[in-house]
């Protein structure tokens, strides 16, 4: 994830180019064989299995509700706290989801990354 942080906010980017946020999480996911998941951010905030935010680990996908009309933000659980995401004013970046904004407009978490891919992960 190191080699793709700082590239730009591209909406509908699913490149090293440029991403948006679930373009990032499939860019990202297709690397450890998480390679089904739908386009947008809104769809990927359906499927897998739900996780408490206080249950998260590295690689649950985290959902946010940034306009005020459902989900319209996501990034993936780094752990500790932090999640990665292309944010559409500064790119690929690191965040905390205790920075007030997120805190206040995170919505769910879904686990997407099976037992054997987190390991890979975590490696």
């Amino acid at each position: 994830m190191n080699q793709v942080l700082g590239t730009p906010y591209l909406w509908g980017g699913t490149t090293s180019a440029g991403f948006d946020c679930s373009g990032f999480i499939l860019y990202v996911l297709k690397k450890f064989d998480v390679d089904n998941l739908p386009r947008t951010s809104q769809s990927q905030a359906k499927v897998g299995t739900p996780v408490a935010k206080e249950n998260l680990r590295s690689g649950d996908l985290v959902f946010f509700n940034t306009f005020g009309s459902g989900i319209s933000h996501a990034g993936i659980y780094l752990g500790d706290n932090q999640f990665a995401h292309s944010s559409s004013s500064k790119g690929v970046r690191i965040s905390k989801l205790s920075e007030t904004y997120y805190k206040d407009s995170y919505v769910t978490a879904r686990r997407v990354v099976d037992e054997k891919n987190y390991l890979k992960m975590v490696d």
